[in-house]
């Protein structure tokens, strides 16, 4: 049995996650790292933003920040990302900086796709599952506000927030769709540089032991569907984009059929029209992508993703590079 104690002196059992998703986490991941996933379920996330460089600079936002008092605190490896006292989060959201668009708050685990994507400016881009916005905010900052950016959100709700934040952030080469993504390929082939499918997933990175809500509905079925619908949107992704252009996909779950899963069949399918390309992340949190689930070996190609173990300021999540080499008009 797995328990910790909470800064407030109070045992949280572990066990109250569902005992298979437990024993999932232990064939997942290397014994050295099991401990720190199994914490990430009681702790509080540290704040963190992204300095929007569309409409400032990170020293600018330092400056601003620490006038009303606020702690800004570089986070290793990550440009324009600052860490804020769990105490002044509330002073953050509050602050001129935040109401004006000037910092986006965002888990430094929604960072690296963006970073790994590499948009250039000048490009066209697709972000095929766009809301809230943040790493959308973020390929514009990246490529300075120069080319054109294709936002899709399926979801009306979530498409509204995404409209409402990129507004906000001046993100001015972005045209947001409200439609599903599982059409955009059909309806605009070959047409992208670049593509992020942040794909809807199981969101077990995410499960938070305080809010039963955020794991209460968890069952190998729910992971099954997820697949059907990230299979749909890798296809999407991949007929929309150009011959020697990059996709990234991420999901901020731990399933294997959702990460290496799904990449490897799509690899199946494609075969050599992509090719999974190796991305190198710093942090000593960073692990190789799964050879085999259970009974299925996977091509190993799969191996090349990257999975981001959760601590007290990353979130879990996976990520994968694929470059297109071949036209896909005839699969």
């Amino acid at each position: 049995m797995y328990s910790y104690i909470d800064p407030m002196t109070t045992t949280i059992n572990i066990n109250n996650l569902p005992k298979e998703f437990i024993s999932r986490l232990e064939v997942i991941f290397p014994d050295k790292h099991l401990d720190s996933v199994l914490k990430s379920f009681i702790q509080s996330k540290k704040t963190v933003f992204r300095c929007n460089g569309l409409k400032t600079t990170s020293s600018q936002v330092s400056k601003l920040l620490s006038q009303s008092g606020i702690s800004c605190i570089p986070v290793d490896g990550v440009n324009g990302a600052f860490l804020v006292p769990g105490d002044q989060r509330r002073a953050l959201t509050e602050s001129e900086a935040f109401r004006d668009g000037h910092v986006y708050i965002q888990n430094p685990s929604s960072m690296i796709p963006p970073t790994i994507l590499d948009p250039k400016p000048g490009e066209e881009v697709l972000d095929l599952a766009a809301a809230p916005g943040g790493k959308t905010i973020h390929i514009a900052d990246l490529m300075q506000n120069n080319g054109r950016i294709g936002a899709v959100e399926s979801v009306k709700k979530r498409f509204f927030r995404l409209k409402e934040n990129i507004k906000r952030a001046d993100a001015n080469i972005v045209k947001l769709y409200l439609k599903d993504g599982r059409s955009v390929g059909r309806q605009c082939p070959e047409r992208f540089d670049r593509v992020l499918l942040d794909a809807p997933c199981s969101g077990e990175g995410l499960f938070d032991l305080s809010n039963p809500k955020t794991y209460a509905f968890w069952s190998e079925k729910k992971i099954r569907e997820m697949i059907r619908k990230q299979i749909r949107l890798f296809d999407s992704a991949i007929q929309a984009l150009k011959t020697g252009g990059t996709l990234v996909y991420s999901t901020c779950t731990f399933a294997p059929e959702e990460n290496e899963g799904v990449i490897d069949q799509i690899l199946r399918k494609y075969g050599s029209t992509i090719e999974v390309v190796a991305v190198e992340i710093p942090g000593s949190n960073i692990e190789r992508g799964l050879k085999k689930w259970r009974n299925i070996q996977f091509n190993e190609q799969v191996a090349l993703a990257r999975r981001v173990v959760p601590n007290d300021v990353y979130e879990g999540f996976f990520i994968c590079k694929i470059v297109k080499r071949k036209p896909t008009h005839s699969i």
